[in-house]
């Protein structure tokens, strides 16, 4: 193999011996970025531990500056020195950020005296406390610096790119690899970690929507002036530190739209650029508002999962039509403590992941306590599914068919039946005495925009004007369409609005739960009734990013996808197939995610985790893969002129 290593970024580079010399002039090492073998890479200033080592250890390696390539095996691996030629092999095809070149030198724990191995020097090693993996060994002072391979963030899913430090904070990722106007994101050798009971998540790549503080990092919420205004946030929330402290190894914080808020792209982006959703044409909608985390995981393969949140679709919408899974869960499973509020009454954190058994992982550690995996049991799936205005041939020729054919494997599965339910009707028969004659649509029309527009300019906006203020001369900060409207809208309302709107709310998430979707006592149904719909995102339709639209007004209504924002109950997004339409950007046929929403009773959140487990098992779902459509393939404006022998760049 040819092997190169050459710098990106000079005098990044700084010796330990150096580093400590001058720690009173404030210099220090922020990391180094190198390509080997044509593979970007970035080395960590913080060290994972020393080797006693001399030149003669390592001769013949290449080198960049005083650091060399070379690869650790510890007593977990318990390999002869024969069978490392067997275990590094291995090692490539489970882990994208080690290369056979790393393995020129190896230093191995079970090794009595150096010897060659099909080319590699093997080394003993004098350091058990070292994970097994890729490094750049500093041959000055013997330490060994972890790897992480760089990629070129093309979906613009990333506001910022964090490497994890040893003392639990962030700092930013110094590194950046040709692209065009993109993030670099760095991701560390999956082979540092192993997973145990403790550490479940050990590893796994994660993204982090910008509304969760992480210590060490500038929140901006989508927002310029916020994010010039503020220093950095001293404090990781709950919610996120039980994820890092499962193993989780958080790569970067990741595009909401502004301050959380419902907004279309191009349109209403103002301050930031809308990520770009990797499906089909590759320039439908992303959806909003953890718009980032469905670009991400659709378009990348090297990121496990995100965590975005879900006050009124902002996880389920970009999971629909970035084909993925993703999850509404049971409202207040964890606390939101450090983590901007659009509603304190509505605000859930959910999951975009593309594998359902680390969605049901993740939700365990995140939720804790309060959520109930059936990971290890047999479940007792309920038998009734009703469904609520399912498409229909007549309305959609084109994806009725594959909705209900879904609807009718999954009736199968359980060993159910589908009952159609009218919620309206429903509701007229058996409404509360308290709810008057008022219809449902009545009673939950103005509920989300009231409580949204209240809650978010007392906690956020008003006390973020006043420091704005403060530093400004009195000015205010641009804020984007769709929240300057809220909160207008909020604040043209009484001061009783409120406290009716969460009255209303209140009556109907009872009646919801003690009527439609009532618990049951045994954990392993837990839910009377599995509730199926199909929301905007993800029916089949497209939402083209370049549309001229008309000014963004608040959002007034109820639909299939508020039942879950009304109720508190937990809705889960499966997708199902994709159809194939023609884009009026393409000129051709291009495949497009569909999904359906499964939503089950309170605190029953383990149920539609294991339920999607299953349908995969079965063949009725598929786990969706990144690319353009949903079971791979070129992202469109990935493709290489050069792949087609086109070597013109400029005709003129």
């Amino acid at each position: 193999m040819r092997r190169f290593l050459s710098p990106l970024a000079a005098a990044l580079s700084v010796l330990d011996a150096v580093s400590s010399a001058l720690a009173s002039a404030g210099l220090k090492s922020t990391g180094l970025s190198v390509t080997f073998n044509d593979v970007n890479y970035y080395i960590s200033p913080y060290s994972s531990g020393k080797l006693t080592v001399s030149p003669t250890t390592v001769p013949n390696v290449p080198s960049v500056y005083s650091f060399k390539p070379v690869t650790v095996v510890q007593h977990a691996q318990a390999v002869a020195p024969s069978k490392i030629p067997s275990l590094l092999s291995s090692w490539t095809h489970i882990d994208d950020v080690f290369q056979p070149a790393f393995a020129e030198v190896v230093f191995l724990a079970d090794a009595v005296h150096s010897t060659v191995e099909n080319g590699s020097r093997i080394v003993p090693l004098s350091n058990h406390d070292v994970p097994s993996g890729p490094y750049f060994l500093d041959i000055d002072t013997g330490s060994l610096y972890p790897v992480y391979r760089l990629f070129d963030d093309f979906a613009g899913a990333f506001t910022e790119s964090l490497l994890m430090t040893p003392g639990g904070t962030f700092q930013p990722l110094s590194a950046h690899i040709s692209g065009s106007s993109s993030l670099t994101i760095g991701v560390p050798s999956r082979l540092y970690f192993t997973k145990t009971a403790a550490k479940p998540l050990a590893g796994v790549r994660i993204g982090i929507k910008d509304i969760y503080q992480l210590a060490g990092v500038k929140s901006s919420y989508g927002n310029r002036a916020y994010y010039n205004l503020f220093p950095a946030n001293v404090v990781t929330g709950t919610a996120v530190q039980r994820l890092i402290d499962a193993g989780a190894q958080i790569v970067g914080s990741q595009k909401t739209s502004q301050f959380a808020n419902g907004a279309m792209a191009t349109a209403d982006w103002v301050d930031y650029h809308s990520p770009f959703n990797p499906r089909g044409d590759g320039y439908q909608d992303p959806a909003t508002s953890s718009a980032g985390a469905g670009a991400s995981i659709g378009s990348y393969d090297w990121l496990d999962i995100a965590l975005g949140s879900d006050t009124g679709g902002s996880v389920r919408d970009p999971a629909a039509v970035q084909g993925l899974f993703g999850n509404r869960p049971t409202h207040g499973l964890v606390s939101l403590d450090h983590v901007m509020s659009l509603s304190p009454a509505l605000d859930t954190p959910g999951f975009l992941v593309r594998d359902p058994v680390l969605w049901d992982i993740a939700k365990s550690v995140m939720y804790g306590a309060n959520y109930t995996s059936l990971a290890h049991v047999t479940p007792k799936y309920p038998t009734t599914i009703y469904a609520v205005g399912l498409p229909t041939n007549t309305s959609s020729p084109s994806t009725a068919p594959m909705f209900n054919a879904f609807v009718n494997a999954l009736a199968g599965f359980v060993g159910g039946k589908v009952t159609p339910l009218n919620l309206e009707d429903a509701w007229a028969a058996s409404k509360p005495v308290a709810a008057g004659n008022v219809t449902l649509m009545q009673l939950l029309y103005n509920i989300y925009p009231i409580v949204i527009a209240k809650h978010q300019t007392a906690l956020l906006r008003d006390p973020f004007f006043a420091a704005y203020a403060a530093v400004h001369d009195g000015r205010r900060p641009f804020v984007d369409p769709s929240p300057s409207v809220r909160w207008a809208f909020g604040d043209s309302l009484p001061a009783n609005a409120l406290d009716d709107a969460l009255h209303n709310k209140t009556l109907f998430m009872d009646w919801f739960t003690t009527n439609i979707l009532p618990p049951v006592p045994d954990v392993t149904q837990c839910s009377s009734n599995l509730l199926l719909y199909v929301g905007a995102a993800g029916s089949g339709v497209q939402n083209p990013r370049n549309q001229y639209l008309p000014a963004p007004t608040p959002p007034f209504g109820f639909d299939s996808t508020s039942i879950s924002v009304m109720s508190g109950v937990p809705d889960s997004v499966y997708t199902i197939g994709q159809v194939s339409a023609f884009s009026n950007i393409t000129g051709h046929d291009e495949s497009f995610p569909l999904a359906i929403h499964v939503v089950a009773a309170r605190g029953c959140d383990g149920l539609l985790a294991r339920l999607a487990k299953d349908l995969v098992a079965k063949g009725i779902l598929r786990v969706p893969e990144v690319g353009g459509t949903i079971t791979g393939g070129d992202i469109l404006m990935k493709r290489k002129a050069e792949e087609k022998g086109l070597k013109t760049r400029y005709v003129g």
